[in-house]
């Protein structure tokens, strides 16, 4: 048995979610003369990768420290690819994973938009892209995983909300604007008919009474797992209280498995980091985009 990290690398430059405490990290001793360092972190719970907890949005859930490891954290699932299907500022659908990748009932589910690619540690990286347009869900594939009963969702990108059904559509008018224009083209109606107050951030709103939680800002090697099925876990701090924590999040493969993925990874390119990543998803996005920054 082996393991692929999904877990991005976590620094001082790691953008957290908008208006969020960064990462700060300060040396309080160093090895001369006290014959040791040791560092002070300061910083938010919605930085690098990291598990929205049930407390985050729902006051009566569940803490990070209550979230079992073998019945919850950890267990089958799958990865699917949707960067082939959606561009900046689109919508995807129950459907479109359905057609890429077998989803079971009681799985985790890892979404793969391709946007990790617009991360701080790519070489195509583009924070505002990675947080402000990525794509997200509708009510209708929220309705999809109720009925799948979901454990937990991971997505490679800033929020498992679309970001235009957040309070960044307040925040970035600009980029509100574009989205505007592709909901136009696309769905034929305005972004706010679309996305109606009573739908506000529904995956975190809507999703957490049902124990439904997601992992967000995923990334490492997950180009290697597309469109996959494997076990997959994530593993936040024992946090008492915690409503959300920065933790790491892996895929376990067996070994004829493990060797067919690095043969595969020996191909791509690499990150400064070391971690592989397909061009090709970039490309896939850049096709399907309607409205590209003006």
């Amino acid at each position: 048995m082996k393991l692929i990290d999904l877990t991005i690398p976590l620094g001082i430059a790691t953008p957290p979610w908008p208006t969020y405490e960064p990462l700060q990290v300060k040396y309080f001793k160093r090895l001369a003369p006290n014959g040791a360092n040791g560092q002070v972190l300061t910083h938010s719970n919605h930085l690098g990768t990291h598990l929205d907890g049930e407390i985050h949005f729902y006051t009566p859930g569940k803490d990070i420290a209550a979230l079992e490891l073998n019945e919850f954290l950890v267990g089958p699932g799958a990865v699917v690819d949707l960067s082939d299907a959606t561009g900046d500022y689109q919508i995807y659908t129950s459907k479109m994973v359905e057609e890429r990748v077998e989803v079971r009932e009681g799985d985790i589910l890892i979404i793969h938009t391709g946007y990790h690619h617009f991360g701080w540690d790519m070489p195509t990286a583009d924070e505002v892209r990675y947080m402000v347009k990525h794509p997200g869900p509708d009510r209708e594939f929220a309705e999809w995983a109720k009925q799948k009963k979901i454990h937990w969702i991971g997505v490679d990108c800033g929020s498992a909300d679309h970001p235009m059904n957040t309070i960044i559509r307040d925040w970035m008018p600009r980029q509100a604007a574009e989205a505007d224009r592709v909901f136009r083209e696309m769905y034929g109606q305005p972004l706010a008919e679309r996305f109606t107050p009573d739908k506000y951030q529904l995956m975190h709103i809507e999703m957490f009474p049902h124990g439904i939680i997601h992992a967000e800002c995923l990334g490492g090697e997950i180009d290697l797992l597309a469109n996959r099925r494997t076990t997959i876990g994530f593993f936040p701090w024992r946090f008492v209280d915690g409503e959300s924590c920065i933790g790491r999040c892996v895929a376990f493969v067996d070994d004829d498995e493990y060797e067919e993925l690095m043969a595969r990874k020996a191909e791509l390119p690499r990150t400064r980091f070391g971690d592989c990543y397909d061009p090709e998803h970039v490309e896939q996005i850049n096709r399907l985009t309607v409205i590209r920054e003006s």
